[in-house]
């Protein structure tokens, strides 16, 4: 989850929420992309998740990098809750997964170094501690009170405030884990086109990367339990937002629905101060009971804005948040995915035309079947495996079209970061499938053998 933001001054115009957005856009050359991953620690020997501190801790990690890569070290109070190098930082997530939000990059091969440079650093690291990293969707078998809380202020605000909204709030914090995308947008209208295709194509995303059909031990009955948890997380800010499809939508439309999403925090001097539940609409007249005469600035916004968490979320760039976390090859593979379809503009055409007759009910239906059944999902006759099997391929022609070449040119682009995928097309098997049938056949219903198999 999110730093604290830099946004900028004081806000003395309504009119700056929504130019605070457009300032996001850029000139295509100046796209990039911005990967991020997360991934669960645990002890090698108990198969425990990490606690914070310990000899075999989070805090022994982040340590070790900044010591032997040097990380510098990002702090609150007297604790140690990130590192930063590059661009890039690595962050912790509430239950203690491990998260690197990679430096904006220009093509898919920088991305994927930097994902493989960031692993083998973890890996040597925590081999030398009796530690080992994971990548799925939902933790396989660790209970809500084995998952330790992170010691960021923001955090325990959240988790007091998650179970008044939702039902899974505090089991999104400390037992799911994703891979997102960050990408530019070259204007409104371009913005708007891509929220547009990033919402509708999301399930594609859920199904082709589910990761997570075991939960407390044993099968939970979805390929993603983790978009089972989403769904289930807090309705004022989450879901398929079908006002981003209704004419007029822009940057203004988009701040007036955050304006709506209740308020969970104000980072001030070092601290987060509970505003859990205000009205960031008070706290621009100047009541919010939290800080009472006292207005927000840009930098409150910027933070504000991190609070929402729909499939696709608009800052100053766009997110796609529909993917389980996984495999080594699949970290690659979303990149991909999303680049694909989104950085040439006949791809993204494609794909708007393979989208734009569905109404909201029919994204709805599919944001639900996707995490039950992945590719055997159906949806008003259609198929997701046939869905995908188009998206792929207008994935693959954009990625054609872009032809960034890599390893000094001799690949000629980067549409070999597909190829997971389309080998889940051929089989019509996804992460969750395979690791069905391992649990149903070598290992006996064991889903700790999911260690030793599937381990970074």
């Amino acid at each position: 989850m999110s730093i604290p933001q830099s946004g900028g001054g004081p806000i003395e115009r309504h009119e700056q929420l929504a130019e605070y957005l457009a300032s996001g856009c850029k000139p295509k050359q100046d796209w990039r992309i911005g990967t991020e991953h997360e991934k669960f620690g645990y002890c090698k020997d108990t198969l425990k998740p990490l606690p914070y501190d310990g000899e075999r801790s989070i805090r022994a990690v982040l340590e070790g990098l900044r010591d032997r890569y040097g990380w510098a070290e990002v702090r609150e109070g007297d604790y140690l809750i990130g590192l930063e190098k590059d661009g890039a930082n690595v962050s912790l997530e509430p239950g203690g997964a491990l998260e690197l939000s990679g430096a904006p990059l220009e093509t898919i091969h920088q991305t994927c170094d930097e994902v493989n440079e960031h692993l083998a650093e973890v890996k040597s690291i925590a081999d030398e501690i009796g530690v080992g990293f994971i990548g799925l969707g939902a933790a396989p078998h660790w209970t809500h009170e084995q998952m330790p809380l992170m010691p960021k202020g923001r955090y325990k605000l959240m988790d007091a405030y998650m179970d008044k909204v939702g039902t899974m709030g505090t089991t999104m914090m400390r037992r799911t884990c994703t891979v997102q995308v960050n990408l530019d947008f070259g204007s409104e209208a371009d913005m708007v086109q891509k929220m547009r295709v990033a919402l509708a194509l999301q399930p594609v995303a859920n199904a082709l990367f589910a990761n997570s059909p075991f939960f407390e031990g044993r099968p939970n009955g979805v390929k993603s339990f983790r978009n089972f948890v989403w769904r289930n997380l807090d309705a004022d800010r989450t879901g398929m937002l079908p006002f981003v499809f209704e004419d007029g939508f822009g940057f203004e439309a988009w701040a007036d629905y955050a304006l709506d999403v209740p308020m969970y925090f104000v980072y001030r001097e070092g601290k987060y101060i509970d505003a859990l539940g205000m009205s960031f609409r008070d706290f621009l007249k100047g009541e919010l009971p939290a800080l009472p005469g006292e207005k927000p600035t840009l930098s409150d916004w910027a933070d504000h804005l991190t609070t929402i968490f729909p499939e696709a979320r608009l800052k100053k760039f766009i997110e796609m948040r529909g993917a389980d976390g996984g495999p080594w090859r699949r970290l690659c593979a979303l990149p991909a995915f999303w680049v694909g379809l989104m950085y040439d503009q006949g791809a993204l055409d494609a794909a708007w035309d393979l989208v734009k007759g569905w109404d909201a009910e029919t994204r709805a239906a599919w944001h639900v079947e996707a995490g039950i059944k992945a590719l055997d999902a159906k949806v008003g006759g259609v198929s997701m495996h046939d869905l995908a099997r188009e998206a792929v391929a207008i994935a693959d022609a954009g990625l054609k079209a872009r032809a960034r070449p890599g390893s000094g040119g001799l690949v000629p682009d980067e549409t070999h970061f597909l190829n997971a995928l389309k080998e889940s097309i051929e089989t019509g098997q996804v992460p969750a499938d395979e690791l069905l049938a391992k649990y149903n056949g070598p290992w006996s219903g064991d889903v700790t053998r999911v260690f030793g198999d599937y381990s970074y």
